[in-house]
């Protein structure tokens, strides 16, 4: 239905014209922004998946190693063995645009580079379950940050893929629709009073020949 306040004149209907242009162009922009964002967001979940597969894996690895430190260890050995870290982890956050969706990167940068800080403590009193532990939470400490990271880009994707999908169907079957119902009726209007125009033209005309020749069609 048109709207009820709309004016059938040719202004309104050229202005009506130029919005359902409007419309139309953003509708298939938007849908081509839908499109590639669900592309994207689909090799992101694969990638999640990956990268979830592989920290499970790590963890299973290093805590089964570390249950063993446990039980050939002392609680107070294993607590002094890991209590004073050698080795520290900077992190950086930056954001990436991925269809306009600003992303965060993580960026992390450890102390030194010697491998062997991981290690805070000497080897002659800890068992090698617990340097195996410790080697399998270093490994799968990157991948962690990088899970974290695509689980977030996930989120703020599909949170972006929803407000682009509802304004596609707020143009395409609230918006176009409308327009074109609006430029229908105004046509519509505007054809019907052009027809009324010219039977009262015909009506004056035969009515000035009647006048003035008495003449009567």
């Amino acid at each position: 239905m048109p709207s009820t306040a709309i004016t059938p004149t040719r202004m309104v209907l050229n202005q009506q014209k130029a919005r359902l242009r409007t419309a139309s162009r953003g509708h298939k922009l938007l849908k081509d922004k839908r499109d590639e964002l669900m592309r994207q967001f689909m090799d992101v979940v694969r990638k999640n998946r990956e990268l979830r597969s592989r920290v499970e894996e790590g963890l299973t690895e290093a805590f089964s190693a570390l249950t063993v430190a446990s039980a050939v260890m002392s609680p107070e050995m294993l607590e002094q063995a890991i209590l004073y870290p050698r080795q520290t982890v900077r992190l950086d956050m930056n954001l990436k645009n991925v269809m306009s969706v600003n992303v965060p990167v993580f960026e992390f940068e450890t102390k030194t580079a010697d491998t062997g800080d991981i290690f805070p403590y000497g080897f002659a009193q800890t068992s090698g379950e617990l340097d195996d532990a410790l080697s399998a939470l270093s490994r799968v400490f990157e991948d962690m940050l990088e899970l974290a990271q695509v689980e977030k880009q996930m989120q703020l994707m599909a949170e972006e893929i929803e407000k682009t999908r509802r304004r596609v169907n707020a143009l395409e079957y609230v918006m176009i629709p409308q327009c074109e119902e609006n430029i229908k009726y105004i046509t519509m209007k505007l054809e019907e009073n052009d027809r009324s125009s010219k039977v009262r033209m015909m009506k004056v005309k035969d009515m000035v020949l009647e006048k003035a020749h008495n003449y009567s069609v």
